[in-house]
């Protein structure tokens, strides 16, 4: 494990604004970004508010620190942040006025969370030299910059889109409590919101999500394990967020991972850790995200794709509660709650000898299964306001209005990419759409398929037209092999690599590439059809 690394800022060393000092969970995130990466988490009311007395900064980033206590320097780290926050709402953004980066979650209530002082170690080079140049240019105190820049907090590529979920996980739980109208009574939190407004992030009034929300009820304040069962972008994963979000654990941390994203090795690491020296390039002691789950929630993504070798070191944790970290002797104690998703039919997996038959029944204590949009389709005006009026809002500009013809022509598209798929394709037409306030029908994607139709490679495989230059020749036969291949092999990618003598990596890079996912599901429903 990692030293505690202390924070200061400019106001004085451990500030902590008095909104982050109430949810358990945000605390949590808070000493997780200071243990991994020495990384510091601020707040502010709002984006006008950002001063330099939020800006918290590790004492081994001295460069940040002097540029803090710097008044040019703090006013340019205040501009920078709120630049951040402005242009893009949430994420990764930047590099800073030191060409360092800059993570940021906005709240809806107006609130922003945000980190900074760090670079991606795929930037490090370009950030050194920017980083010194800012420093010499404000004649900050810094005794060897260049050396001092080895002090600035890294991240490894892999470790980026956790510290995004990681800060958007605390911005949630900051919302989530602010909203619960919390009272306390002999010590204890009672929360006076109605249960349907703790799912109030999930969209729908069709039958099927009536059901949907019917059984969450039940599992409000249960600590079961569940298995989400449904198609590629249905909105798993919210489900999975909002079993925590209304659970016994909910103080706690929620951590996501997909299974199928990395291979056994890499995925082994992620999450149980390793010990540092256990394979090459192990540099360090790295905590697996069970144990950065201790007393929390563990959402396993895809977990259907796990490796046979996987599967039994899942089932010892379930069972044991114990697991261990690569290259360690000893084993370590957790007590997590696990929510699985998959997208796959893990009983005829169990038929066919591909799933753990324990470890499903271990997963499958009860299942949720997350309707696709074409079994909700009356949920569209729903869910299109909703998805409008959150582009409007992520752009700062009006909401904009489909034309009753773009709105009926939605009902009769297949929707293979589900709810994300829609998203999506609203997000291009208000891009196409400019200053129209009301998006026109002709601005609807001709590529995307309707019913009946198949393309992206889910039928027979395509002929590339004679005119087309050799690379898109290639990559079309790439795209049309794999899509079978999937199909053939029920999406079981390792086996697919195999046959197609490439890694696995490599397979699930080319499968986002073509977007061969929502193919293969389309293929699929319309052969059944």
């Amino acid at each position: 494990m990692l030293p505690e690394r202390k924070s200061a800022s400019v106001a004085g060393p451990g500030l902590v604004p008095s909104a982050l000092a109430q949810p358990h969970a945000v605390r949590s995130v808070r000493e997780t970004l200071r243990r991994w990466w020495g990384i510091e988490l601020g707040f502010a009311g709002s984006p006008a508010e950002i001063a330099p007395k939020s800006i918290a900064i590790s004492p081994e980033n001295r460069i940040c620190t002097a540029c803090l206590h710097d008044e040019e320097g703090g006013r340019r780290c205040v501009a920078s942040i709120r630049e951040a926050v402005l242009a893009g709402g949430s994420g990764l953004a930047g590099p800073c006025h030191l060409g360092l980066d800059v993570v940021v979650a906005r709240l809806s209530t107006g609130g922003v969370l945000f980190g900074c002082g760090f670079v991606a170690e795929k930037r490090s080079a370009d950030a050194r030299e920017s980083a010194v140049r800012g420093a010499a240019r404000l004649r900050l105190p810094v005794a060897d910059p260049p050396r001092a820049f080895e002090g600035i907090p890294r991240l490894e590529e892999r470790d980026v889109p956790r510290l995004v979920d990681l800060v958007g996980t605390a911005a949630s739980e900051m919302v989530a409590f602010s909203g619960g109208a919390p009272s306390r009574h002999n010590g204890t939190r009672e929360a006076t919101v109605p249960r349907r407004q703790l799912f109030a992030d999930i969209v729908g009034k069709s039958a099927p999500m009536q059901g949907l929300y019917a059984l969450l009820d039940k599992l409000v304040k249960s600590d079961i394990t569940v298995l989400v069962t449904g198609e590629n972008g249905t909105g798993k994963e919210l489900i999975a967020r909002a079993l925590h979000r209304t659970g016994l654990r909910k103080d706690k941390t929620f951590v996501a991972q997909n299974c199928s994203a990395l291979n056994d090795n890499l995925l082994e690491s992620e999450l149980f850790g390793h010990v540092k020296g256990s394979f090459t390039g192990a540099t360090r002691d790295k905590i697996g995200l069970f144990k950065l789950a201790d007393g929390g929630t563990l959402f396993l993504d895809e977990v259907g794709d796990m490796s046979p070798s996987m599967q039994v070191k899942l089932l010892r944790v379930l069972q044991e509660g114990t697991f261990l970290p690569v290259g360690a002797e000893k084993p370590e104690q957790v007590d997590v709650r696990i929510i699985a998703a998959t997208n796959r039919d893990l009983r005829e997996m169990v038929v066919h000898k591909e799933f753990r038959e324990d470890l499903f029944y271990r997963l499958h204590v009860v299942n949720v299964e997350v309707p696709a949009l074409r079994e909700r389709i009356e949920d569209l005006p729903l869910l299109c306001e909703h998805f409008l009026g959150r582009i409007a809002a992520r752009g700062r500009q009006p909401k904009k209005r489909l034309h009753p013809d773009l709105l009926r022509s939605f009902y009769e598209a297949r929707w293979a990419g589900n709810v994300r798929e829609l998203e999506n394709e609203l997000e291009r037409l208000v891009v196409l759409a400019g200053e129209a306030e009301v998006i026109p029908p002709e601005l609807r994607s001709q590529a995307r398929p309707d019913r009946g139709s198949r393309s992206n490679g889910a039928g027979p495989a395509s002929t590339a037209p004679a005119s087309c230059d050799l690379a898109t020749a290639v990559g079309r036969v790439e795209r049309d092999l794999i899509a079978k291949g999937l199909r053939e092999l029920g999406g079981n990618k390792s086996r697919l690599a195999a046959r197609l003598g490439v890694s696995r990596t490599t397979l699930i890079k080319k499968i986002r590439e073509y977007a061969i996912e929502e193919a293969r599901a389309e293929g699929e429903q319309g052969e059944a059809e």
